[in-house]
């Protein structure tokens, strides 16, 4: 049983690992994840490592062709551009649904602040915290189909230091003091502007 239990977990662990290692640019666009690769570098079978990457192929962090390896990402402008207009639909909508602040994204802002240079991990939290916390849970399905390649571009964002993580804190705040206020129009609209900001620089520093 104690086996068993051990089996389920490592595969989270590997993917865990993965996940924070593509979001944190340590594995660029465009690098080959393979399933040899993994099993070697974690110390297990094939068919465990082969767990992970499908579930990060599944949250768009990953993309595997038929009968080749799985690839981290190289999204174009186009797809970026694409991808930051269905955030600002889905995000706004849940955020102007909220009839408080969740208290899981209080809890990532507050970590957002005290996380320095390496903020990324802190800025998704604050956003799914957000989408979470509202009743559709339609929206939320929407969100989660598109968060793996948020996740890619909000790692690159902090990558290229285009945002500090006070820029990020400064505009989350405002976001939350919004929602407290019960002013659910001002909190979609500072919602889309906060995504517009990291999808204009990020779009420029590509095209730089």
């Amino acid at each position: 049983m104690v086996a068993e239990q051990h089996a389920s977990v490592l595969p989270e662990t590997i993917y865990e690992h993965l996940r924070s290692s593509i979001i944190g640019q340590e594995v660029a666009p465009g690098s080959a994840v393979t399933e040899s690769t993994v099993a070697a570098r974690f110390g297990v079978a094939r068919q465990t490592a082969k767990v992970a990457i499908e579930r990060l192929v599944a949250e768009g962090l990953l993309r595997r062709e038929k009968h080749k390896a799985a690839r981290v990402p190289e999204l174009t402008a186009a797809e970026i551009a694409d991808l930051y207009e269905s955030r600002v639909v889905v995000e706004s909508a849940a955020v102007a649904r909220l009839k408080g602040i969740p208290a899981a994204a209080l809890a990532a802002h507050r970590a957002l602040i005290e996380a320095g240079a390496d903020y990324a991990h802190q800025d998704i939290a604050f956003h799914r915290a957000l989408v979470a916390g509202q009743s559709s849970s339609r929206l939320a399905r929407m969100h989660a189909l598109i968060m793996g390649e948020v996740e890619l571009c909000i790692g690159q964002v902090q990558a290229a230091h285009l945002l500090s993580a006070n820029d990020v804190a400064e505009q989350h705040q405002g976001i939350l003091d919004a929602i407290l206020a019960g002013d659910s129009d001002r909190a979609a609209r500072l919602t889309s502007e906060h995504i517009a900001v990291s999808r204009d620089r990020l779009l420029a520093h590509i095209d730089s």
